[in-house]
C-alpha cells in the first residue's frame, strides 16, 4: 500500500526543505499525484519520494540539476 504524503511530510521524510521540493516541482524533476480541490494542497506517493532519493544520489556524483534533470527525462522514455 503506497504512502499518501503532504508537501511538508515528503520534505520531513526526505530531509530536503519544503523550498527545495518546490523548486524541483517548478523544474519538473518531482510530480505531484494530485491537489485537494478545496485546498489546492498536493499530494505525493513513495514513487516521489524514491524520485527525491535518486535526486540526492545524483548530487552526491556532482551531477548538476540541469544534468540530473535530462537524465531522469531519458530513463522515462
Amino acid at each position: 500500500m503506497q504512502t499518501i504524503y503532504l508537501l511538508k511530510d515528503l520534505a520531513k521524510v526526505s530531509g530536503c526543505s519544503t523550498h527545495t521540493l518546490k523548486y524541483y516541482l517548478r523544474m519538473g524533476l518531482l510530480k505531484e499525484i494530485g491537489r485537494s480541490k478545496e485546498t489546492n494542497i498536493r499530494y505525493f506517493n513513495d514513487t516521489t519520494y524514491e524520485r527525491i532519493k535518486e535526486i540526492r544520489q545524483l548530487q552526491k556524483e556532482n551531477l548538476t540539476l540541469k544534468q540530473i534533470q535530462e537524465k531522469l527525462e531519458l530513463k522515462n522514455v
